[in-house]
């Protein structure tokens, strides 16, 4: 197996030379909803129709408002078959690959040759990058694949981990954080202490470690270093520099860093009215009241950068998050002692709420209620998880097709559809509303199903799939000996 990509750069050229799996966009477009209007008919669902998953799509001439054009990249993890094959690997295997990486970190070090690297320091000004903006309702500018790395001052950990950032001037950002992940532990650690926190915001990574980056605290523990964890995935160390105008390292391959601080102040994410940007799931996101500033103090790039943006709805976003997840279920399952022969995390439900479970061929009547078991043990521990289907390992996981066809097949609502009832949920999805279902207790929380699509295994006989029967050809005909004269 090749080694995996040491950069963005890298990436890009393994596509190059692979029909369909790279276009380049020459024609000058702006960043104010050129690109995004342009990117529409490959972003894939939850994207609005008319799209489809296409190609990675390299806009080599973006202008922002003001300040020259420069590249942006969106579509790099379009496909889950492309995701995967740019870390060597298949849809199917990178979970064991996350897993294996999770087990055997390898931490990163100082870059040997900083040389290697060269940079150059862009006016702090975040006005002047082509900064995407999706729609007309924005509340403006969004950095939607920045990687924050920093260092908790209490535990010495480092995080780095992707997040939502609003541009509200040349040198500030209001940044979204999960309540209660990493970077907002290390935030209010460095609150307590009475100093902000110093962070490195990067654009334009290489695939292992802005995937690890994704991975959900259920599979990349606290206490463990995601660049440990992209270390191994990548097959090498990740190669660390020291910033310039704060007191915390950057990747040293990234395309462009921003330099900056985590403040204790606050500002409305939007400042003319309640929309932010396009979710994920595919609905506009809501404008959030009140976020923490970063106060930007140093911009660097490399020569000719090149700015890695999503679309918010569509299936990349959903496919970086999947690959996780999917990796965290192999693993819940594997220590319940129930293991599945792969999870697939389905991009129309943002990589997390539609779980897809393949279980091997029952060995007896109890598997048939070990699964429906396994299956709402995963609705269980993943807030965010709320449908499971389960299928044999005669259905392509990777095929709606096969999927729809197990549905319809192998499905009888009255025995096969199990409800799991208000359950802690995901708000972003808006049937999880009271308004939507009286019977939730509160917004915020759903009801749970799984869909049993595997076999009983006292019927396993009548469903089995033909398979179509190889012709038997003639054995090749010897050549006939030479004559001797």
């Amino acid at each position: 197996m090749s080694r995996p990509p040491v950069d963005l750069r890298h990436a890009l050229a393994t596509l190059d030379p692979l029909p369909g799996e790279l276009v380049r966009v020459a024609t000058e477009l702006p960043a104010r909803y050129g690109v995004s209007a342009h990117y529409a008919r490959w972003a894939g669902a939850p994207a609005a129709p008319p799209t489809g998953a296409g190609p990675a799509v390299l806009f080599d001439r973006v202008r922002p408002d003001h300040g020259p054009t420069r590249a942006v990249l969106m579509g790099l993890y379009g496909t889950r078959r492309r995701a995967a094959g740019l870390l060597g690997c298949t849809p199917a295997e990178l979970p064991h690959r996350l897993l294996d990486a999770v087990a055997a970190p390898r931490p990163p070090v100082p870059a040997p040759d900083p040389a290697r690297w060269p940079r150059e320091t862009l006016p702090v000004d975040l006005t002047a990058l082509p900064v995407p903006v999706l729609t007309d309702e924005d509340a403006g500018p969004y950095l939607t694949l920045g990687a924050v790395l920093a260092t908790d001052p209490d535990t010495g950990v480092r995080n780095l981990s992707v997040h939502r950032m609003c541009v509200q001037g040349p040198d500030t950002l209001t940044i979204w954080m999960v309540p209660g992940r990493d970077l907002e532990l290390a935030h209010q650690a460095a609150l307590r202490r009475g100093s902000p926190l110093p962070v490195a915001i990067h654009l334009g990574l290489c695939p292992a470690v802005l995937l690890s980056s994704c991975c959900p605290t259920s599979l990349v523990p606290p206490d463990l270093d995601e660049l440990a964890v992209a270390g191994a995935l990548a097959g090498q160390a990740v190669e660390l520099l020291p910033c310039r105008t704060v007191d915390t390292d950057f990747i040293a391959h990234a395309e462009y860093v921003i330099e900056g601080e985590l403040l204790a102040d606050r500002a409305p994410e939007s400042r003319h009215g309640t929309v932010a940007t396009p979710e994920f799931l595919g609905y506009q996101g809501r404008a959030h009241p009140s976020l923490p500033l970063i106060r930007v103090t140093g911009i660097t790039a490399r020569e000719s950068p090149i700015l890695q943006a999503v679309s918010g709805p569509g299936h990349e976003q959903s496919v970086l998050l999947g690959f996780g997840m999917e990796a965290a279920v192999l693993d819940l399952l594997r220590r319940r002692g129930t293991p599945a022969l792969a999870a697939h995390c389905h991009t129309a439900g943002g990589g997390q709420l539609m779980v897809v479970l393949q279980w091997p061929a029952k060995r007896g009547p109890e598997d048939d209620v070990a699964v429906r078991v396994a299956a709402e043990a995963v609705l269980e521990q993943f807030r965010m998880a709320k449908l499971v289907l389960c299928v044999g390992d005669d259905v392509d996981i990777e095929s709606d097709q096969d999927l729809w066809w197990a549905m319809v097949t192998r499905f009888q609502a009255d025995q096969d559809l199990h409800v799991l009832p208000d359950r802690e949920g995901f708000p972003l999805d808006p049937s999880q509303h009271t308004g939507y279902s009286p019977s939730l207790s509160a917004d915020g929380r759903t009801a749970k199903a799984v869909f049993d699509c595997t076999v009983p295994y006292a019927q396993r006989a009548r469903f089995q799939r033909p398979r179509f029967t190889e012709p038997s050809l003639p054995a090749p005909r010897r050549p006939a000996a030479p004559h001797l004269r």
